[in-house]
């Protein structure tokens, strides 16, 4: 059931024919993803606003708690949602990702400090790829 319609096999069809027969939440649950792939076919960050304000509806109607909280995620990132329409579907969440990484690493790399405010100036430095202050004081 986790698979799209267009990559399973033969048996995997039938099977999967024979359990949407039955009204069991895990069908009404695999026929709401199947109806968010729909999502990105489209092209109008308009009508794909609209075609999820109408998904999150029905999920929140759905009484299915799992599909609850994904439709609760989707409507708090309501606002930057259709900025991958706007930008034509043509940036990939990669460079995100790399960001992420390197925040993940520094972090890591500067464990011994106790706050969030010293670390910042760190982060800002290392994303912004800021030249390396010069020291106070030299260590030879």
């Amino acid at each position: 059931m986790l698979k799209r319609k267009e990559n399973l096999t033969g048996t995997q069809r039938i099977r999967l024919r024979d359990i949407l027969k039955y009204n069991l939440q895990t069908v009404r649950a695999y026929l709401l993803k199947e109806q968010f792939q729909h999502f990105w076919d489209y092209d109008s960050p308009t009508w794909a606003g609209k075609l999820l304000d109408q998904w999150i509806a029905l999920v929140m109607r759905s009484r299915i708690e799992p599909m609850k909280k994904v439709a609760k995620t989707l409507r708090s990132h309501r606002e930057l949602i259709p900025n991958y329409f706007r930008a034509k579907k043509q940036f990939s969440s990669g460079v995100v990702e790399g960001l992420n990484n390197k925040v993940k690493v520094t972090m890591r790399k500067s464990y011994g400090f106790r706050t969030f405010r010293i670390t910042e100036p760190v982060l800002y430095h290392v994303l912004g790829k800021l030249p390396e202050p010069q020291l106070a004081r030299r260590f030879y």
